[in-house]
């Protein structure tokens, strides 16, 4: 989209909107009506905050609060140079048995981890289902929020038996990395996939708003004798994902 065109466009719906909202959320809302319609395509760098100012007859202090709002909802990020760009979801396949890390290198983006907690301890009694084991049974439990360009994209709560993996502190960043030294690198999973949306705890983790969509995916992991070794719970935030899978007939 043109910037003539684009400023034609938020100034059109800045007007439409309702006379006492603030006007950084006015801008706000528009530039995201734009970016959800794709009429401001993904990967596009927005015009400087000085510029967008001027052309829409905001102040500056207007313009930055607005667009950052809009990074904190995983619609635009930053990008060197002070360039912002609308950001583009991360595609990931339903069907290749990867680690995070892994899908994020794949597509050119950094991965990162904020860590939650790592604990040894007892399962649940969906964990200990989930893995095959006893309720007396030692686990290791790992909860970290995954970052993407450091950027939070996901919560993730791993669980693995302490059989496998004895103590959490051999897990630095990448929990398959620790599995694979261990020789019990995961072979196979079963996955189930369901929406919900973002609770106020899910809103501070992830810094996006509450009711905004999340994507659960809940994986069991096996290795080649079939013995359960991770059992997984991953919360996406569903305006940064794609899931793509392959299917034939």
């Amino acid at each position: 989209m043109e910037r003539e065109q684009l400023f034609v466009e938020v100034l059109s719906r800045i007007g439409a909107y309702e006379p006492g909202i603030p006007l950084h959320k006015k801008l706000k809302m528009a530039l995201q009506e734009l970016i959800v319609s794709n009429r401001i395509r993904r990967g596009a760098t927005l015009p400087g905050e000085r510029t967008m100012a001027e052309a829409l007859s905001l102040s500056r202090v207007t313009v930055r609060k607005a667009i950052e709002l809009l990074i904190e909802d995983g619609h635009l990020r930053r990008r060197h140079g002070a360039k912002t760009e609308v950001s583009v979801p991360v595609e990931k396949s339903l069907s290749t048995l990867a680690s995070f890390s892994e899908d994020m290198i794949a597509r050119g983006l950094e991965p990162g981890c904020i860590w939650v907690s790592k604990e040894i301890g007892r399962p649940s009694p969906a964990e200990a289902m989930a893995l095959a084991l006893p309720p007396n049974a030692q686990i290791i439990r790992l909860k970290r929020i995954r970052t993407a360009d450091g950027n939070p994209a996901a919560y993730e709560t791993a669980v693995v038996p302490a059989r496998f993996l004895p103590s959490p502190d051999l897990v630095s960043n990448s929990l398959y990395e620790a599995l694979a030294k261990r020789n019990v690198l995961p072979q196979r999973a079963i996955q189930r996939l369901r929406s919900r949306p973002a609770s106020a705890q899910d809103s501070e983790l992830l810094k996006c708003t509450v009711g905004s969509p999340l994507i659960i995916i809940e994986r069991r992991c096996f290795l080649p004798d079939d013995q359960p070794v991770e059992f997984t719970e991953t919360r996406y935030r569903g305006d940064l994902y794609d899931f793509v899978t392959e299917l034939s007939r």
